[in-house]
């Protein structure tokens, strides 16, 4: 009985996961220029496909020791170390969406100028071997890290929903793809003043923003991937954590459609690592930070330090991801009205640790690529859109028909 409901209550979360995919796609789409939107819808999709084969292969051994190399009954729990009813098949359809949501995470800081084909590598590369040492680590207690943490600081870095393992590090992986591709062409003058490059459609990017904001809600509360551990203290302090997020970016982004529909899913990347600990009032004061620290964030991103981030994936993912992993060891103390058994320390080595290990890798995966195969449309490709010079179809075909 119990094994069905496991099966039937994280088959939903990881089909409103899987959704969330369509909300990077539409995020992205309504961001970027008309000429590159259907290049956003396929890449989303392209590298949930590719993450699922490596993940499948190879990814999921890596970050838990268990492989799908044997026989379907005992996959399904007719004998062996699996439980009934495939309940660790479901299990890994909801971790993958987790796997699969970091290449739509970079895809976003990259949009508008990356090759098709170099970034699905890097999709390979980062889902099949790299992330899943980061998720192993923290979440499958390999390498024995964790115990090491905890004889250290008397806890275990706590990241209940992947403030870091998912976000953080796929923001700070997307960083070093950002700085070796460069700025888009035309973004800055030869001075190094910004040039506006408005979103080509709002409606897609609310979409994108409350697809997610959705599917948020099962990303965050089936993290118990269990009926019997599933808490709804998590569903609250998501919704909190997401409206301060939203609210603190209509003031500091002074009523910009585009940082209050990105401020939600601050608030909402931040609240990920404590949502199961922090009282109420610590999620949205967690959000409205990160809402904050996502609007500054990118400002300084595009205007003071010329890191052409399309989307800003990296003040989003990267900071807002980083703020979640030590926010969980305040607002997850007793005296600050949380459940307890978080520590500061732990939370900081943690986090710390977990965007080192994705700078770096983010600087060393795209740096091989850009020497060997390259990673950049040229300058004619580039100008023409990457719709019609890597899928030669535009979003808007019509339109080319009455020219």
């Amino acid at each position: 009985m119990h094994a069905g409901l496991d099966v039937f209550f994280l088959l939903i979360g990881a089909a409103m996961v899987l959704a969330m995919h369509a909300g990077f796609a539409f995020l992205e789409a309504g961001t970027v220029r008309r000429k590159n939107q259907v290049n956003a819808l396929v890449k989303i999709i392209t590298d949930l496909g590719v993450s699922t084969v490596v993940y499948f292969a190879v990814g999921y051994t890596i970050a838990y020791g268990t492989t799908f190399f044997v026989s379907a009954s005992e996959l399904t729990g007719s004998g062996g170390a699996y439980k009934a009813q495939g309940v660790d098949l479901v299990k890994f359809f909801f971790l993958l969406m987790f796997a699969a949501a970091i290449p739509a995470i970079i895809s976003g800081g990259i949009a508008e100028r990356a090759k098709f084909w170099p970034q699905l590598l890097a999709t390979a590369i980062i889902v099949g071997l790299i992330y899943p040492v980061m998720e192993g680590v923290v979440w499958g207690g390999r390498l024995g890290l964790q115990d090491s943490l905890e004889a250290l600081t008397g806890a275990k870095f706590h990241d209940f929903a992947g403030s870091v393992v998912v976000h953080a590090f796929g923001g700070w992986l997307a960083l070093g793809a950002v700085v070796l591709l460069g700025a888009r062409r035309g973004r800055y003058t030869k001075a190094g003043k910004l040039i506006a490059i408005p979103p080509s459609n709002i409606p897609f990017l609310a979409l994108g923003s409350w697809i997610l904001c959705v599917g948020w809600f099962g990303f965050n509360v089936m993290s118990s991937q269990s009926v019997e551990t599933a808490s709804g203290l998590v569903a609250m302090n998501s919704l909190l954590a997401m409206v301060g997020g939203l609210l603190a970016a209509v003031v500091a982004g002074r009523n910009d459609p585009g940082f209050i529909h990105n401020g939600a899913l601050a608030g909402l990347v931040a609240v990920c690592a404590g949502s199961d600990v922090m009282h109420p009032l610590g999620a949205l004061v967690t959000g409205a930070m990160a809402g904050g620290l996502f609007v500054w964030g990118f400002n300084r991103c595009q205007i003071h330090w010329k890191i052409d981030d399309v989307l800003g994936v990296w003040p989003l993912h990267g900071l807002c991801g980083t703020l979640g992993g030590l926010a969980a060891g305040v607002f997850g103390q007793q005296e600050l009205g949380g459940i307890g058994g978080v520590s500061l320390m732990a939370q900081g080595i943690g986090t710390a640790a977990g965007i080192a290990f994705a700078a770096v890798s983010g600087f060393v995966v795209y740096g091989l690529l850009k020497r060997t195969v390259g990673i950049r449309l040229d300058a004619e490709e580039e100008h023409r859109g990457a719709d019609l010079s890597v899928h030669q179809v535009p979003a808007y075909p019509e339109e080319e028909l009455i020219r």
